[in-house]
């Protein structure tokens, strides 16, 4: 029985040293059954990826692709999953380059996707690593490595938020049932080869955020499930690439793709709320969410004003 082909892609911008770790955590991971590869966007404007990929060829083929810009995290990832298809990819797992990877937890996202052809879309549990926290004071010494970042996604439609499940509580066992979810987070998903197939790509006029949210709203409405697999466990050290939270990139891609994605999606009384609000955000806002909101309206979307 020949292995399942799975390809990890992720991106780097300026930062091998997480992109490294990110790799040795990769190293680690129990491929009973599996094919694995891993691609590696390089986006940096800087200082371009500095990694021996000797020091990985026993454990998986991994390639490094320099596009000569940035093309943001849907442009980055799609190269990559292209070249996973014409690679021969059965699932493309997409993940950030800011995580630490439990041993078994792509052996336990592959076994949940398995399970019927509906399943186009796996997602695990993620936990903030440690002191990536919100909150670090509202936690023991060992609830750290244990509070929840990730466990399952929705989108309150009234409101024009897609919103983790879970978020900032310490896991008690409350989310360790295996289940439908509507959002699967461009932290880690696994994909199924055909749902690109029969879906496409990420949309690339957001750049950065909320293509996630996107790529969601497709796959289901193609008839696909997105199941939570909260046996497969990762780590994040939220935000590194874009800044941490609260950073002018959010601010500014935040603001604009949540109005891009509201008129796609969202309902009209919905879409009237949220042009109330980008009123409101262009007399009081904060500069990029201001200029977030000028470049929405103007149509100035993949890299936008910014970058």
């Amino acid at each position: 029985m020949k292995p399942d082909k799975i390809f990890v892609t992720a991106i780097n911008f300026n930062d091998s040293d997480t992109t490294i770790r990110f790799l040795d955590s990769l190293k680690d991971q129990d491929k009973e059954g599996i094919d694995l590869n891993a691609l590696i966007i390089d986006n940096s404007t800087k200082q371009k990826i500095k990694i021996n990929k000797e020091n990985y060829s026993e454990y998986f083929n991994l390639k490094i692709i320099d596009p000569q810009d940035n093309l943001g995290f849907s442009g980055g990832h799609n190269m990559a999953i292209k070249e996973a298809l014409i690679s021969g990819a059965n699932y493309v797992l997409i993940m950030n380059n800011d995580v630490v990877l439990d041993r078994k937890l792509i052996l336990e996202m592959l076994k949940t996707i398995k399970n019927t052809e509906t399943e186009g879309i796996v997602v695990p549990k993620i936990y903030f690593a440690k002191g990536y926290e919100f909150h670090k004071e509202r936690y023991k010494k060992d609830d750290l490595g244990k509070v929840f970042w990730y466990a399952g996604g929705e989108i309150d439609w009234k409101n024009m938020i897609s919103y983790h499940r879970g978020v900032d509580e310490v896991d008690k066992g409350q989310f360790n049932k295996q289940e439908e979810t509507n959002f699967a987070t461009g932290c880690c998903m696994l994909v199924k080869r055909e749902v690109f197939e029969k879906v496409g790509l990420l949309d690339e006029n957001y750049f950065l955020y909320y293509e996630d949210a996107d790529f969601s709203q497709r796959v289901l409405a193609k008839g696909y499930k997105i199941i939570y697999a909260p046996k497969a466990i990762l780590w994040h050290e939220n935000a590194g690439s874009a800044g941490g939270s609260g950073s002018t990139l959010q601010d500014y891609f935040i603001t604009r793709n949540r109005m891009y994605f509201g008129f796609k999606y969202a309902p009209l009384r919905t879409k009237i709320a949220l042009i109330k609000e980008s009123f409101l955000l262009l007399l009081k806002g904060r500069k990029n969410q201001k200029k977030g909101i000028k470049d929405f309206y103007f149509g100035k979307m993949g890299k936008g004003s910014i970058i």
